[in-house]
């Protein structure tokens, strides 16, 4: 699936954008910025900076009662008191997976989304592929991701808007108990924010440090 939007747009790129470009093309052209420069600073933000916010809110959700609370109360409010603020994070809504039921995060008007705690958006999220199936048929598209879910869990679809950004509160995974919320923030991907993954298993991040070892 994320192939697929990355690749299948079915709508041409917006004026901003093709001015976003053209000026980028002359930047590289006269020599004033180095694109592979430019390519690992939109990587930086797009896949690090970014979500490791959102995933700081969610850990320390997990990690802190108290904190999870307010979070869900007054999501805006609470990403504020550790330094998360800015354009696109105004009107927060946090939205929380439980064993019955699963969030999924879509914009299907353009591409409105949480950047104060989650970076840029990735190219399928603002693909027209995502915004319209998402919305008919969010089951199927969560499999292309690789993630299955029961039967019974129901998926609910929240529709993002100017006025309204929200942010999905990944389940727990099993086997964290104890865990810091340093350890636990290794869980938390910007997919799991938006609800096309499941947060990261402890296997799974053991099998990714033993890689990089």
């Amino acid at each position: 699936m994320p192939n697929d939007h990355d690749q299948d747009h079915t709508e041409p790129p917006s004026d901003i954008v093709l001015k976003v470009k053209a000026l980028e093309s002359l930047l590289v052209e006269k020599g004033l910025v180095n694109a592979a420069a430019l390519d690992e600073i939109i990587e930086t933000y797009e896949h690090k900076v970014g979500p490791r916010n959102g995933a700081h809110l969610v850990a320390k959700a997990w990690h802190d009662s108290d904190f999870k609370e307010k979070l869900l109360e007054n999501p805006t409010e609470a990403a504020a008191a550790l330094g998360y603020v800015g354009r696109q994070g105004e009107h927060l809504r946090v939205v929380e997976n439980t064993p019955s039921q699963h969030n999924l995060v879509v914009c299907t008007l353009c591409s409105c989304y949480p950047w104060t705690v989650l970076g840029l958006p990735p190219a399928w999220y603002k693909s027209a592929p995502y915004r319209s199936r998402v919305v008919s048929e969010p089951r199927s598209v969560l499999r292309e991701f690789g993630t299955e879910l029961e039967n019974e869990v129901v998926i609910r679809v929240w529709d993002s808007t100017s006025e309204m950004r929200y942010l999905v509160l990944p389940l727990r995974p099993a086997g964290t108990d104890g865990w810091t919320e340093a350890q636990l923030q290794q869980l938390v991907s910007r997919n799991s924010m938006i609800g096309v993954e499941l947060a990261k298993s402890p296997a799974e991040i053991n099998q990714t440090n033993q890689g990089i070892e």
